[in-house]
């Protein structure tokens, strides 16, 4: 059983979902009729799933608040938060649960085909996140549409929020808003790539956030701090305790060990670290299900 908590370290709205992962040999895969791979997977979790069952092995207090759909995906949802011990605050959408297939290399690399599914005109109900949003110390926002129209009431409360760009190229409209009413923004480098160092200035410039973080996977992060410089201070990878497996959910679990620090007190180059810990266990098996607890994660900071 899930335990209920009355007060919660991290509140996640949206970004839950089902992995359908396929193992390929090499990406890109040849064009083909057919192509013989291994066993196919199905792993829930997706990006704010995978931040509130990260966050929760870290010992936070965590909830999502999110629609699925009432069908066999969700179900499984349900089942590995439940599982996690996430607190899960759910609607249903009939459009139903968000899916993405992810078709994975030899090395972990993968390529994800994302079906988002959710409506334009979804909204979700003030009197569902308000008391979960009055009952938290932090709270992040993945980039569904809908939850964008939580920033007026998370700014009223005085919450701290954060949010994942994911590959966000800095031009999209569709993240700006996310970007510019973060406290603290992540995203990857690869989306942006030359342009990494300029997007991370306009957020700052722009908006209010107080940290932007880009990740670049092997090469580590990029941070930049509000008054703390110009120039973003790269924070060197972690060597993973294993041989990579996936590196579905590892940006997720960066996320995970830098708001553990942040919710500790810790400046952003620590929380950067702990990140890069936290990422790197990530990659050592297959599904997000690697997830690092709060013992490993500040021994592997050493």
């Amino acid at each position: 059983m899930v335990q209920q908590h009355t007060e919660y370290d991290v509140l996640v709205v949206g970004g839950s979902g089902v992995d359908t992962v396929v193992r390929v040999d090499a990406l890109p895969v040849p064009l083909a009729d057919s192509v013989h791979v291994g066993p196919i997977e199905e792993w829930p979790g997706h990006t704010g799933g995978n931040v509130a069952l990260g966050t929760r092995a870290l010992g936070l207090r965590s909830a999502l608040a999110d629609y699925i759909g009432d069908d066999w995906i969700g179900a499984q949802v349900r089942e590995r938060l439940a599982k996690g011990n996430v607190e899960f605050a759910p609607l249903i959408s009939a459009a139903g649960t968000r899916r993405a297939v992810n078709l994975v290399d030899a090395t972990g690399r993968r390529m994800s085909f994302y079906d988002g599914r959710d409506p334009a005109d979804l909204r979700m109900p003030r009197d569902h996140y308000l008391p979960l949003l009055r009952r938290t110390r932090h709270v992040h926002l993945s980039i569904m549409d809908f939850a964008r129209h939580l920033y007026d009431d998370i700014e009223a409360l005085g919450v701290p929020s954060s949010t994942d760009l994911h590959d966000w190229d800095g031009l999209a409209d569709h993240h700006r808003e996310f970007a510019l009413r973060s406290d603290v923004v992540f995203f990857s480098a690869a989306g942006a790539g030359d342009r990494t160092g300029a997007v991370m200035a306009e957020i700052i410039r722009e908006g209010r956030a107080e940290v932007v973080v880009a990740t670049a996977g092997a090469d580590g992060s990029y941070v930049l701090i509000r008054n703390g410089g110009p120039a973003p201070v790269h924070v060197p990878a972690t060597v993973p305790p294993a041989p990579v497996v996936d590196s579905n959910g590892a940006g997720d679990a960066y996320v995970s060990g830098f708001l553990y620090g942040r919710l500790a007190g810790r400046d952003a180059l620590e929380c950067a670290r702990l990140g890069a810990v936290s990422g790197a266990f990530a990659c050592t098996a297959p599904g997000s299900t690697a997830l690092i607890g709060a013992d490993e994660l500040l021994a592997g900071q050493n």
